[in-house]
């Protein structure tokens, strides 16, 4: 069984997959302060410098303005100022990925699908 392990992981495909796994976790680090640093501050100033970090439905009895940490120790919230800056840096990551494969298709040669 050592052997067929090892024959494993000298294929490559575990290889490539661990240091796709590290490269990804160290770019989703990257992305996360892209979103939280640069992108989503701009589009606080541009939306009237709303502050998405704090924004929240209470669930319980919050006073309101209250800061979203303080307000989950007092009770439940539906934090989706956190949930907005999620999907922005979802979509961030979905379309470096897509860039990436893209150019990767057209140094392999291969054409994008019609549809």
């Amino acid at each position: 069984m050592l052997k067929e392990f090892k024959a494993f992981v000298n294929q490559g495909n575990a290889l490539d997959l661990a240091v796709g796994v590290l490269i990804g976790a160290a770019f989703g680090k990257i992305v996360n302060s892209i979103v939280t640093d640069l992108i989503m501050p701009v589009l606080s100033i541009g939306l009237g410098k709303v502050d998405f970090k704090n924004m929240y439905v209470p669930l319980a009895d919050q006073a309101p303005g209250m800061a979203l940490e303080k307000a989950r120790e007092t009770g439940a919230v539906i934090a989706y100022g956190q949930f907005l800056n999620n999907v922005v840096e979802f979509l961030v990551i979905a379309f470096t990925i897509f860039l990436v494969v893209r150019q990767i298709n057209k140094w392999r040669g291969i054409k994008p699908a019609a549809g």
